[in-house]
């Protein structure tokens, strides 16, 4: 009988992965660029919860299309509003902009389902959410101070845990997985949530996880092997930490993935944002993290040598 494998490599592997450092680094380098200029051209997709308005979830008594949805809607008046079909073609969530003082009366899903009922046969308003602009303007810029609240605290941590260089390096590879994380949410045109902003904060906790693994893995085998290469000792460091890396990030995207397809609308979201996250986290942890703090030894060994 077969058994499933418990370990990725039967022996310590021997990959040399400082020998494409500078790639790995210039690579992670262009892709962050090119992502702050998709959101300079494109911006964020901000959902009800950082921009204001009303969230509407109708069931209809037969099926119809998004767009009928949308010309039924508009024609009483509502105009910038999303539309999309909510766990089948009968259900629809309808998002409306807060600007639009008009959206703000209680008489708002009244009127659209009762404009619905006209072409479905019959409509059920099952939910309505509202947020004022005000409100959503003061949660964007709290869940923005979260995310920069929580970066500096990992950063003085990991000050006091390793150094300092250590923690530069891990701030760099977290940056580099939250910012390519929000530039492929950018090209799915994902909505930036609360629930999406608790996705993103439970991944920087991941993704460091990840990291300090492989750094606190370098700083044993600096005790241990003191004149060894700084190149071939994080090489080495790297390879001894793979296996384990690769079984966390695993059986991590196997439980997103049933989320995913299984967990319903409410996490979809979250679900998707952490299986790019835990992908990208995956990476860095292996290629980016490891380089990036190469390139800081190297260049404090050289700032002491030259003092």
């Amino acid at each position: 009988m077969a058994i499933l494998p418990i370990k990725p490599f039967e022996k310590l592997p021997q990959f040399n992965f400082m020998a494409w450092r500078p790639f790995w680094i210039w690579s992670s380098i262009v892709m962050v660029l090119m992502v702050i200029g998709l959101l300079w051209v494109q911006g964020l997709n901000y959902g009800i919860d950082f921009v204001g308005g009303k969230l509407i979830e109708v069931k209809l008594d037969r099926p119809l299309e998004v767009h009928q949805v949308r010309e039924a809607v508009e024609k009483l008046g509502f105009e910038g509003g999303t539309f999309q079909e909510f766990g089948g073609p009968s259900e629809f969530l309808i998002r409306l902009p807060g600007n639009d003082p008009k959206v703000a009366a209680a008489t708002t899903e009244a009127n659209i389902a009762e404009s619905l009922k006209t072409l479905a046969g019959g409509a059920e308003t099952r939910r309505v959410e509202f947020v004022g602009p005000q409100v959503g303007q003061e949660l964007r810029g709290k869940g923005l101070q979260a995310v920069v609240l929580s970066i500096l605290a990992i950063l003085v941590y990991l000050w006091f845990r390793f150094e300092l260089r250590f923690g530069v390096g891990a701030i760099l590879s977290l940056s580099h997985d939250v910012i390519l994380t929000i530039g492929v949410m950018v090209l799915l045109r994902t909505e930036i949530t609360l629930t999406v902003l608790a996705a993103i904060l439970t991944l920087i906790g991941y993704s460091l996880n990840e990291t300090i693994v492989i750094f606190d893995r370098v700083r044993e085998n600096r005790s241990k092997y003191p004149k060894m290469p700084l190149k071939e000792l994080i090489n080495m460091s790297v390879n001894q930490t793979l296996g384990r890396t690769i079984m966390t990030g695993g059986s991590v995207l196997i439980v997103l993935w049933a989320l995913f397809l299984y967990g319903g609308e409410a996490i979809h979201d979250f679900s998707r944002v952490m299986i790019i996250g835990v992908a990208l986290g995956t990476y860095s942890s292996i290629f980016v993290s490891s380089s990036t703090l190469l390139a800081l030894e190297e260049w404090y060994r050289k700032k002491q040598a030259a003092a």
